[in-house]
């Protein structure tokens, strides 16, 4: 197939790389033995190096393997951004295991749908969600509850102050006592003696990790993704940021690594790089801006929800982001003014990228130096990485900037659903997946995504892409964040809904922005319904949970009906 936008690409990255046959511990263990002792991580001011991290590691491999964890064996990790979750994941690798990763924020019934999806016989948590996993634990395969605490991992002043921290903040004291099936993260680092540890891994076939879609529409399915895809994913990562010298970069992981956006762009890249990483448990605005000042990390992999919350801080000025050099953002779409924003404040490059869970996830990107930034574009596909619009009325190849689904085909697509035939036969074929995004590319090769392909709006005949309705409300000026739905209307079919977070102490009366969106937008796609909110639903990443506000609303119209 012709791909146009090779012709873009700057000198420094190459069209096709080389993948070595590794697994993602080989480059664990390799970079620990270049870099042992530099600094690999910075937790709350505790630091720990390469080399503790894969002695640690090692350490964990060899105790889940002693309470009979077999190859392929699936552990879930529930954890927050922190020392043990790192070590967990690639502990779990080495010992051959398969990773689940799980959401800390999920509810009982979300947390026992995932450990039977997974069929997961290990947990490891922190002991605050400790509870939580009890309360399902009989009603799935768990076998195994590994428990640690934050402040296992704290510098001695903060670990001194840890609980009194917990009281203030009304979260409970957990008492766990070690007995059987129910293990300590404490005692297992203390007591159990490290060794090499090698399996025997394809990492072409084996399947490194379970990552479950987000779960916005109907019940989460699980991508298996193998330490191929994985591996792919961050070595074409580190050749599109080719100005970010081995061992030399800081990144700042706010991120959550049990979402896959996190896990590669930081995590993985971090390992195979040997990069710094300054983690933060959950992101906070005032925490995120003092971590940035004081400790300087050079890359912020972020969300817009993320850019857009530090943007309209109150007190935003007194903080120094000069050190921010490059910031990749991704997760949801990146509106044009929040990232010329953020650019002029840190003096930074921030550049839209595009990804999904079933690509270990990116696929395209925007060059962030040498070639050409088209705004409003998710950018060109990533090296060995081939897309193209499918045309929604033909199934065929769509003409150039012809509205269609974009379909992908590279080696970091996954392998398939965990035990879910029907749904990996419906995403990937001939090797190419099915992203149920809507776009179109260009001339020059850039792509362009409207929406999802389910959210498209039909009203009165029309077309009408939500995404391009809120580009327009972000112009507002007193528009902190928006999101628009179709909701059902006796004429129309659909009408067009916005919900609307106004920024920190301002007033806007519906006619206002009505009158500044019929000044921009033809009058079919002006919304004829405005809710003005303080907040919107949002996953753990940021992003805004469409489907939650169409679930709303398809509630607010069955009540009126009943």
């Amino acid at each position: 197939m012709e791909k146009p936008w090779l012709a873009h690409y700057p000198p420094q990255i190459p069209h096709h790389l080389d993948y070595p046959q590794k697994t993602l511990t080989d480059y664990l263990r390799e970079t620990a033995a270049q870099f042992g002792q530099k600094e690999a991580i910075d937790f709350l001011g505790k630091r720990l190096t390469f080399h503790d991290i894969y002695e640690q590691s090692l350490k964990l491999a060899r105790y889940l393997l002693e309470i009979g964890l077999a190859k392929g064996d699936r552990v879930a990790i529930m954890l927050p951004n922190c020392p043990q979750a790192v070590i967990s994941y690639y502990g779990v690798l080495l010992a051959g295991g398969i990773v689940v990763q799980t959401n800390p924020l999920y509810m009982e019934r979300e947390l026992e749908y995932q450990l039977k999806d997974s069929e997961a016989s290990i947990i490891i948590t922190l002991d605050i969600l400790y509870p939580k996993v009890m309360k399902v634990k009989g009603a799935t395969p768990l076998k195994h509850v590994i428990v640690t605490r934050l402040q296992e991992y704290l510098p001695l002043v903060k670990k001194i102050l840890y609980p009194f921290v917990q009281k203030k903040q009304k979260q409970p004291l957990v008492r766990i006592e070690e007995r059987d099936h129910q293990h300590l993260w404490e005692m297992i680092m203390a007591t159990v003696q490290k060794e090499e540890i090698h399996m025997e891994i394809d990492p072409m076939e084996d399947v490194a990790l379970l990552q479950y879609t987000g779960g916005t529409t109907g019940f989460p399915k699980a991508a298996m993704l193998t330490h191929h895809n994985l591996i792919a994913n961050t070595i074409m990562c580190v050749h599109w940021m080719y100005r970010c010298p081995k061992g030399e970069e800081t990144i700042l992981g706010v991120l959550p690594f049990f979402h896959v956006y996190g896990m590669t762009t930081i995590m993985n890249l971090s390992i195979m790089q040997a990069y710094k990483m300054i983690l933060l448990p959950k992101f906070d605005i005032k925490t995120t801006l003092k971590t940035i000042e004081k400790k300087r990390p050079t890359l912020f992999p972020g969300a817009p929800t993320m850019y857009i919350a530090l943007l309209n801080d109150p007190d935003l000025s007194k903080y120094d982001l000069s050190s921010i050099k490059a910031c990749i953002s991704g997760s949801a779409s990146l509106p044009v003014e929040v990232q010329e924003k953020f650019e002029a404040l840190t003096g930074g490059k921030v550049i839209e990228g595009y990804g999904l869970t079933e690509a270990s996830p990116v696929t395209h990107a925007n060059f962030l130096w040498d070639g050409e930034r088209v705004k409003g574009s998710i950018g060109v596909p990533w090296p060995d990485t081939e897309a193209k619009i499918i045309s929604l009325e033909t199934g065929e190849e769509a003409d150039m900037n012809e509205i269609g689904e974009l379909v992908v085909r590279g080696p970091q697509v996954m392998k398939g659903y965990w035990n879910q035939p029907f749904e990996t036969e419906s995403a990937l074929r001939d090797g190419w997946l099915y992203t149920g995004d809507i776009g179109y590319m260009n001339e020059k090769g850039y792509f362009f995504i409207v929406d999802r392909k389910k959210d498209m709006i039909i009203a009165s005949g029309y077309n009408i892409y939500p995404r391009e309705v809120e580009e327009v409300l972000y112009e507002h000026p007193k528009v902190r964040e928006a999101v628009v739905v179709g909701v059902p209307h006796e004429y129309r079919g659909e009408t067009v809904k916005a919900f609307v977070v106004l920024k920190e102490g301002m007033n806007c009366a519906e006619e206002e922005l009505n009158e500044f969106m019929r000044s921009k937008l033809a009058s079919y796609k002006v919304p004829r319904i405005y809710e003005f909110r303080k907040e919107l639903p949002k996953t753990a990443v940021g992003k805004i949970l469409r489907r939650a506000l169409i679930e709303e609303e398809t509630k607010k119209g069955e009540a009126k009906l009943g």
